[in-house]
């Protein structure tokens, strides 16, 4: 987002909480890489490329605090407690800080409110960035999943600060001329919880060209099934594993994404999909081309970026409409109904039977992904900001 919007001229000054270029984090990037442990080289990758330190600032202590915070969190009420928290203490940094004379601010949901209640009183249009379905459509969407497999979830525990957070999220709606919503999923959520549909607006992401295929399609043994991101009950990892059973050894399935699992619910799951853990995001293109199929069966995103990169690697996609995707039905994969195991065996067995088929959806998929890279992502994004500015639309 601000390397976009400093590449079009129009970037003021960029606030985040950590990065590599400035204050005592910078101090960092002249030590050796190999005595570092794993947070601090991740710090050196956390660099605003194409922005000037000149025109960011950041808030290390905060950052540092956040993020011993962070993990300590054992779940989901936790998890909640502190976003709420780290969303508002952000928020009033940036409010004290000034804005630089911007005539805009675009910032992120949860993240938002104290600086859009500063820009408005100063006379500034404010757009605000949806980037998963509101908070009640989250917790409504994982509790029944914690009540549906309560052996990955743990005792169940009304989460108190869920409420905190979606009054966060309205009152940032009610002070927007803009909300910008990664899908049509989390654009038509925002409008069931109350958001205005008139200043809803759909931008779907854009990713870089590192996922591109390079490997000819496959066509003989087992079908190869990639997952990507957390292990859990939100990105329908219960589904992927029954899917598994269903398919036995006519698919071998794969999941690359951190694993926070009750030993016994781990044990049962790497009995039938492959877990791969974290996988360097240098290393990632790799697990594309191993995939012959990408599947991501969320209850809930905002739109998956994996999913972007797998079509981009030239992998039919089998996920849900939840998943905010922009997958087409039928053309470069297949949109499964939520919670429904039997329909992805049934996809991805369509798949395996019939390589013509497969290979026709991996070239739509590659085609596809042409239209959603960054440089159209930022093309979409200045098009209603421009407009946005030029209108000022009024709030409320």
């Amino acid at each position: 987002m601000p390397r976009i919007l400093a590449s079009e001229g129009q970037l003021a000054h960029f606030y985040t909480d950590i990065c590599a270029t400035n204050s005592w984090p910078r101090l960092i990037n002249s030590l050796p890489r190999t005595v570092l442990p794993s947070s601090l080289t991740r710090l050196i990758g956390r660099v605003p490329k194409g922005v000037a330190p000149s025109l960011t600032s950041t808030f290390p202590t905060f950052g540092v605090i956040s993020a011993i915070r962070r993990l300590r969190l054992k779940n989901v009420v936790e998890q909640t407690r502190h976003a709420v928290w780290a969303g508002s203490h952000f928020s009033e940094l940036v409010a004290s800080s000034g804005f630089h004379g911007a005539a805009g601010l675009y910032a992120f949901s949860g993240d938002a409110l104290e600086q859009m209640q500063a820009a408005k009183a100063l006379g500034m249009w404010t757009a605000v960035e949806q980037m998963i379905a509101p908070r009640e459509v989250v917790e409504e969407l994982v509790q029944a999943e914690q009540l549906s497999f309560p052996d990955w979830a743990g005792k169940y525990e009304m989460n108190r600060y869920a409420q905190a957070f979606a009054a966060r999220e309205k009152a940032e709606w009610e002070l927007a001329d803009v909300i910008v919503c990664p899908s049509e999923f989390v654009r038509r959520n925002v409008i069931a919880c109350g958001g205005p549909s008139g200043r809803c607006v759909v931008v779907p992401y854009g990713i870089d060209s590192q996922f591109k295929d390079n490997k000819p399609n496959r066509t003989d043994g087992p079908l190869r099934v990639l997952t990507v991101g957390e292990v859990g009950l939100r990105k329908g990892s219960p589904y992927v594993a029954e899917a598994a059973r269903l398919l036995g050894s006519a698919a071998h399935f794969r999941m690359a994404g951190p694993t926070i699992l009750p030993t016994e619910v781990r044990k049962n799951l790497s009995a039938l999909v492959e877990l791969r853990g974290i996988v360097p995001r240098t290393d990632m293109p790799e697990e594309y081309r191993w995939a012959d199929v990408f599947l991501l069966p969320s209850v809930c995103e905002g739109s998956a970026t994996a999913i972007y990169e797998a079509l981009a690697a030239g992998l039919p996609v089998i996920c849900t409409e939840n998943a905010g995707s922009v997958v087409r039905d039928g053309i470069d994969g297949f949109i499964v109904p939520v919670r429904d195991s039997n329909a992805i065996a049934e996809a991805l067995f369509q798949l395996s039977a019939n390589a013509a088929h497969r290979i026709a959806m991996s070239n739509h998929a590659r085609e596809r992904a042409a239209d959603f890279t960054v440089k159209r992502y930022g093309e979409r994004l200045m098009g209603v900001l421009t407009s946005l500015a030029r209108k000022q639309v009024p709030s409320g």
